[in-house]
């Protein structure tokens, strides 16, 4: 995001378009599929833990609020490429149907696979509209700043709802071990990953207008 930044505002030369460039692209497809993975793995342990569908929706309710205001600040910023359906969008549909495709226990492997797969399969013109991309089977990617449908991400976060329940049930020292002294600052980013994720750009963005000036 930082280097995006200081492409937009003109300060990385030569300008390089993030939107076509595999060095780019490669690594936001990287990241997105880490992230997703993680969440998935998180709502696997929040599901063994007994986490009840009250506690499940006030965090829900947190992530679509965020995702509301990304949505809005994005049509400031961005008024052409507002993001209609970002990666917090798409977070907040995805625990929703991994929560409910939970009793699936080993066929969310198979399942997250095919879903993977589906969009390579099907695409219809019908999807490319900004009120239905959200699915996912678009014939071509929409002009916004961030796009995550549910096709074929919900994917990505099964594998790793299926992992952590893999992990939880086989290998749980894996999950129950003290963080590493050098890795405890990543651990309290994790910890507050909504938060850090929803103030890091305009962090980023303050300090190089401020720069400017």
């Amino acid at each position: 995001h930082f280097c995006f930044d200081l492409n937009f505002f003109g300060w990385h030369e030569p300008r390089q378009n993030f939107y076509t460039d595999p060095f780019w692209t490669m690594q936001r497809k990287a990241i997105g599929s880490l992230f997703l993975f993680a969440a998935g793995v998180a709502q696997a342990v929040a599901l063994e833990g007994g986490q009840s569908w009250p506690r499940f929706w006030r965090r829900w309710a947190q992530i679509a609020v965020c995702a509301v205001l990304v949505s809005a600040g994005s049509a400031v910023m961005f008024p052409q490429r507002w993001i209609s359906f970002g990666i917090l969008h798409g977070i907040a549909l995805m625990l929703i149907a991994a929560r409910l495709a939970a009793p699936l226990g080993g066929w969310l492997w198979p399942l997250g696979l095919a879903l993977l797969l589906l969009p390579q399969w099907v695409q219809h013109p019908w999807f490319d509209a900004r009120w239905t991309n959200w699915v996912g089977l678009v014939t071509k990617k929409p002009a916004t700043e961030d796009y995550a449908p549910l096709l074929p991400w919900l994917g990505v976060m099964l594998w790793g709802q299926a992992a952590g329940r893999w992990l939880h049930a086989d290998h749980r020292s894996v999950l129950a071990s003290a963080v590493p002294r050098p890795l405890q600052p990543l651990a309290m980013l994790g910890r507050w990953s909504l938060a850090f994720y929803m103030v890091h750009q305009q962090v980023l963005i303050g300090a190089l207008l401020g720069a400017d000036e």
